[in-house]
């Protein structure tokens, strides 16, 4: 598949249809254009935000303050989900000129399941660590969630309790579609975590986080748990791997075959 098709298949299957998440509803709105939003609901452990739209310039600001409007009664900050395709093409600037301020851009890497497989298959385990999968129960194994907090704490400086809490929360409702896996130092210590979600009724598993202390960088762990992961989905039968990849993940995830097909920046609203 080339990348146009690739790129199509993602916005088709994983923009347009998004997964149901605790503490979330998801509103597929026309008027005044055509968007998906995301909106928190009780428990929410995020703002949520739009994920896809199909904007046009006579429709663009009317849909910007729509949104604006129905995120606002949530009280919570929020995102809009901007892909380097989306229109029209100065979608950016309305956005800032309506209030929101851009995160850091990221790179929407795709690649095939096998690939990943293939260049792994021969990878050495990293040294001094244990690869460990979380149970799908909301407690799992509890040392490893407080690992997973300490380790958010330490690399993200955040409160990680509303990350581990809607982390567990959608693993317990949705064991099949949320798998979590953790690299764990022999003291212990949770040195790296990541997710890999499974959306059911197509061809893409999307994989997340990966954060590792700096102590424990340049090791393999990261590495590690995109095998792992690439493996769950291979026996799954899932197709592609996609990833949100920032600067310090994309070129690992390139040399493992997986290409970059567009950027992503988070546009943020604050109240």
């Amino acid at each position: 598949m080339d990348d146009a098709d690739l790129l199509q298949a993602f916005d088709t299957q994983i923009r347009r249809v998004p997964d149901q998440q605790p503490g979330f509803r998801v509103d597929l709105v026309d008027d005044p254009a055509p968007m998906l939003l995301v909106v928190p609901t009780e428990g929410a452990a995020w703002g949520g935000g739009v994920f896809w739209n199909a904007l046009d310039t006579s429709t663009a600001d009317a849909a910007i303050a729509a949104a604006v409007e129905v995120f606002r009664e949530t009280g919570q900050e929020w995102e809009w989900k901007y892909y380097a395709y989306d229109q029209p093409a100065d979608l950016t600037d309305r956005l800032r000129g309506a209030g929101f301020e851009p995160d850091d851009e990221e790179a929407l890497i795709i690649g095939e399941v096998e690939t990943v497989r293939a260049r792994l298959a021969d990878a050495p385990a990293p040294a001094g660590v244990t690869i460990r999968h979380m149970r799908a129960d909301a407690e799992g194994r509890a040392e490893d969630w407080q690992g997973i907090a300490d380790l958010h704490q330490a690399v993200w400086d955040e409160d990680p309790t509303k990350y581990v809490t809607g982390l567990a929360a959608a693993q317990a409702a949705d064991p099949d579609g949320v798998s979590t896996w953790v690299a764990v130092a022999d003291d212990g210590t949770v040195v790296c975590a990541a997710r890999v979600n499974f959306h059911h009724g197509t061809d893409f598993a999307s994989m997340w986080g990966g954060s590792t202390l700096e102590a424990y960088r340049g090791r393999g762990i990261y590495k590690a748990l995109v095998s792992r992961r690439a493996d769950e989905a291979a026996e799954r039968g899932f197709r592609f791997l996609q990833v949100d990849a920032s600067p310090d993940s994309r070129p690992i995830l390139e040399r493992l075959g997986l290409r970059t097909l567009t950027s992503t920046t988070p546009w943020m609203w604050r109240p």
